[in-house]
């Protein structure tokens, strides 16, 4: 039979006194199970404790800070050593201020649990604990447990951010978080210093004007070209920091991430006619000129065909196929036309493009004759420049994009140099 003896009204994390079978039991919910739900757990307290506990919420939540270190030691099944919970009653809730913070400097203890009860964080700094809990509050402010982890990340890196910096990380959201995806968060920028972050926003904006990022379709329908990504990066970072030299890494950095993410944002939501290529490949494939039908084959047997009807391009079909397709065990694509004997196979592990026309189709049972010529392609946007190129105009409309090598191991020679480069 367990009663409950005190607890703290409205608030049903702070530890509370119980009583079972007779005998008094501190209780408190902490660490996680196998199912990352809280743990509960007791043991026994005095008379004394509990009429400290009634009438000091200091000494109660700094109990509480140093219980909860030996409940994250006990693990997701563990039992809790009961003999260290007890030894720490009378140091924490009967002994003198002096001596608890003493106590304090050598035991573990929960900082982000202090902090979000009002604790003074410059008088924990210095160690003066029982101080610092003279304005403790029985709600908690996580928020300000979460800004002071994030100052304590920062410092441990060297970082010390200024008003503006501290605005810039507050605007996109990554004040408390550097790895969330940034967003535009005006309020939470206090109002006689958002038109300071704005100036800097609009820095960024102006220095990546007309670029883009542009999609990936190798790494997935989603993905975007990291070359675009990081080109915009530096270009924004350059900018920003020529105008403000004063501000820190981080929040030069948050502001080109915000920009990058944007401006990925946008492509990912485009339609994928809308894309550069493709969209030229449509104004070319409305006349005459172009291939009508071709097929797309990858190294794992997909197969997809693509005819000239108006509705889609060639360019958008291939590079949807590529994205619903491409893997780390399935990165060779072929864009083939069968009917003129050509086609071109791109080699997306090693940047490289071949492209194959036939010199003489098989007669009589023999085999057809092949013509297999390299090149080497500069990321995505050069596999799209190539992509597109065939389909207007077959492998004679490559021709500016070589050199194309016959022999394989000139080629090889080429590919090494550029790797080595």
């Amino acid at each position: 039979m367990r009663d409950i003896v005190f607890a703290r009204a409205g608030n049903g994390w702070i530890p509370r006194v119980v009583r079972e079978d007779g005998e008094l039991r501190l209780m408190l919910a902490a660490g996680a199970d196998a199912n990352h739900d809280p743990r509960t757990f007791t043991f026994p307290i005095g008379e004394a404790h509990l009429a400290v506990i009634r009438e000091d919420l200091a000494r109660h939540l700094l109990l509480w800070s140093a219980l909860l270190p030996l409940c994250d030691a006990a693990g997701i099944r563990g039992r809790l050593d009961e003999n260290a919970a007890v030894a720490l009653l009378d140091p924490v809730l009967l002994s003198a201020p002096a001596d608890v913070d003493v106590l304090f400097r050598r035991v573990a203890w929960d900082r982000s649990l202090l902090v979000a009860h009002g604790a003074d964080i410059g008088l924990l700094e210095r160690g003066r604990f029982c101080e610092a809990m003279r304005a403790a509050t029985e709600g908690a402010d996580h928020e300000r447990a979460q800004e002071d982890q994030a100052a304590r990340r920062r410092a441990e890196r060297g970082v010390v951010l200024g008003p503006l910096d501290a605005g810039i990380l507050r605007y996109t959201g990554q004040y408390l978080h550097g790895a969330t995806v940034p967003r535009r968060i005006p309020d939470a920028v206090d109002s006689a210093l958002l038109p300071q972050v704005m100036r800097v926003i609009a820095t960024a904006e102006r220095a990546c004007a007309g670029m883009r990022i542009g999609l990936d379709p190798r790494r997935g329908a989603r993905a975007t070209d990291r070359r675009d990504w990081d080109r915009m990066a530096a270009t924004v970072e350059a900018a920003v920091r020529r105008a403000y030299p004063g501000l820190v890494d981080d929040a030069v950095r948050t502001v080109s991430f915000l920009m990058c993410s944007e401006a990925a944002d946008r492509s990912r939501s485009n339609p994928v006619e809308d894309d550069e290529e493709a969209a030229d490949d449509r104004a070319d494939l409305s006349g005459s000129a172009g291939k009508s039908a071709l097929s797309f084959t990858d190294d794992k047997g997909g197969e997809k065909k693509w005819v000239r009807d108006g509705s889609r391009t060639a360019s958008a079909e291939f590079w949807e196929f590529v994205a619903d397709r491409s893997a780390g065990d399935n990165e060779v694509f072929t864009v083939e036309d069968e009917e003129m004997g050509e086609g071109i196979q791109l080699h997306f592990y090693a940047d490289s493009v071949a492209r194959i026309t036939t010199v003489r189709p098989g007669e009589a049972g023999s085999d057809p004759q092949y013509l297999v010529e390299y090149s080497l392609v500069d990321g995505i946007g050069g596999y799209r420049t190539v992509v597109t190129a065939f389909v207007r105009g077959g492998c004679a409309a490559l021709e500016p994009y070589g050199p194309w090598m016959a022999d394989v191991a000139e080629f090889e020679r080429a590919r090494r140099r550029r790797d080595a480069g």
